[in-house]
């Protein structure tokens, strides 16, 4: 756990939010800010020239444009619009209400309660639990003494079914919450106990969790749970491979299960820890729309690392340290597996051999940045931002290709061995436990006794279904900063 940047985060997180009042927004006009989103989407967008109203001919004439702009009162409806194809070609674009809360996101500060879980139907008579997949070291439900793989059949006093468990998931994302717990036997949910928990400002450390096993097969094996790409942990990182160098490490099983996405940057610097023979090679290449070819670059294997604060304000630099013995890498991987992750395992498969465990990955190959109110900076300047609202956007403004040109994984990465977590929703183990049903299939393999599909030996699980529940717009994210 990182506390260290805690009491510094809490007290930007509320100054930052006390420079603003509620009717800042109402300084500037719909059409002023509709004039913004216009304008950079026309620079930006990497669909631009597939959307009529983002043509460069659209502003010539005042009267009209002026029309388009007054079309809509509600600037995100206005965004909206002028997304191309959008939940097919274009599925992750999405715009900004306050983009201080959300630039603190994208590094893990956030309010919250500090777990994540998977929602399932767990029987003909849909009922549904969640079951808990993931709890922050910091955070009220580790304090409440939550823990992976509990699981939660009532919200609020109110039982899960398949019906309303939309509405009680909207509840975990409020302040307050009670939870209630039970223990399956036979088929039947047992009563533990109730909890109730309030929300806090949190920052999570994605370097979850970390753990040599010294024997397998004659093998040291690390093992490493990493939920998020986050620039300001880049030393952190670093200090987890320091530490696996160390030890000298044979295999390498990267946790990626949770991970959906985050800095372009730190996924070249993950990369440079794991690939022996890195050099300064192309591990990724960013490509623009025909207004910005100048932003076209490659991202290559590094020596050294930058180290930032929750800021983005840099502070220093390592050099990388680097595994000498890998010459395959594990990943485990789900539905949740996305960008950042997903340029891991793209960008690397021309140099190493990367086998997958789970579930097929989300599948996204597209990134984005953003855009604020600062024409001046062509909309990328946060710090000549209008100051009379805090409106944004996250428009998708480049696809990534690895060393290859390869960038064909719209439909996600499937992985080498099937394990559906959720269906051992009843024996969730924690993570590091070798008998763990996902890690233990990668250990399994490494001991040379894998099979192609794990199931269950519990039949009565067999038939369960994972339900897809609402995510935070930024959980699969892949941006450059």
């Amino acid at each position: 756990m990182n506390f260290k940047k805690l009491p510094i985060l809490i007290l930007l997180f509320n100054l930052l939010f006390n420079c603003y009042n509620d009717g800042d927004d109402d300084l500037t006009s719909s059409k002023d800010i509709n004039n913004f989103v216009w304008k950079g989407m026309n620079s930006w967008y990497f669909w631009q020239k597939d959307v009529p109203n983002l043509a460069d001919d659209v502003d010539n004439n005042s009267t009209a444009y002026n029309e388009l702009l007054n079309t809509f009162t509600d600037p995100e409806d206005f965004f909206k619009s002028l997304r191309f194809d959008y939940g097919e070609t274009d599925r992750f674009s999405w715009f900004i209400e306050d983009y201080i809360a959300q630039l603190q996101a994208f590094q893990g500060i956030s309010k919250t309660f500090g777990f994540d879980f998977e929602a399932v139907r767990i029987n003909d008579s849909d009922d549904v639990i969640l079951y808990v997949s993931y709890v922050a070291n910091n955070s009220p439900a580790k304090s409440a003494n939550i823990k992976r793989g509990d699981i939660i059949n009532a919200i609020d006093d109110t039982v899960i079914n398949i019906d309303n468990f939309r509405d009680l998931v909207g509840r975990l994302s409020g302040d307050n919450v009670k939870l209630t717990f039970v223990a399956e036997n036979n088929g039947v949910l047992d009563f533990i106990e109730d909890k109730s928990i309030s929300a806090a400002i949190i920052s999570e450390n994605p370097v979850h969790f970390s753990t040599i096993f010294n024997d397998v097969a004659g093998r040291k094996v690390g093992y490493l749970v990493y939920t998020g790409f986050r620039s300001s942990y880049n030393d952190e990182l670093n200090d987890a491979f320091e530490h696996f160098k160390n030890e000298g490490i044979d295999e390498l099983i990267l946790d990626l299960r949770l991970n959906g996405g985050g800095s372009v940057g730190t996924s070249a610097y993950l990369a440079s820890m794991i690939y022996a023979d890195a050099g300064t090679d192309v591990f990724a290449e960013l490509r623009y729309n025909a207004k910005h070819t100048n932003e076209n670059d490659t991202y290559n294997f590094a020596n050294t690392l930058n180290v930032f604060d929750d800021s983005g304000t840099k502070t220093g630099e390592q050099n990388i340290n680097r595994l000498n013995s890998i010459n395959r890498l594990y990943v485990l991987t789900s539905e949740n597996t996305a960008s950042a992750s997903e340029l891991i395992i793209n960008g690397l498969r021309p140099f190493l051999y990367v086998k997958l465990f789970g579930t097929t990955t989300f599948g996204k190959n597209v990134g984005s940045t953003t855009l604020f109110d600062s024409p001046k900076s062509d909309y990328r300047d946060r710090r000549s931002a209008n100051q009379s609202h805090l409106y944004a956007m996250q428009p998708i403004v480049f696809q990534s290709f690895n060393k290859d040109g390869e960038s064909d994984y719209t439909q996600g990465f499937e992985p080498n061995v099937e394990i559906k977590e959720y269906l051992f929703w009843n024996n969730i183990l924690p993570f590091g436990n070798e008998n763990e049903v996902v890690l233990k299939a990668a250990l399994d393999d490494i001991r040379g006794t894998i099979t192609k599909t794990i199931v269950p030996q519990n039949k009565s699980t067999i038939n369960s279904k994972r339900l897809k529940t609402p995510s935070k717009k930024f959980e699969t994210e892949m941006f450059v900063e």
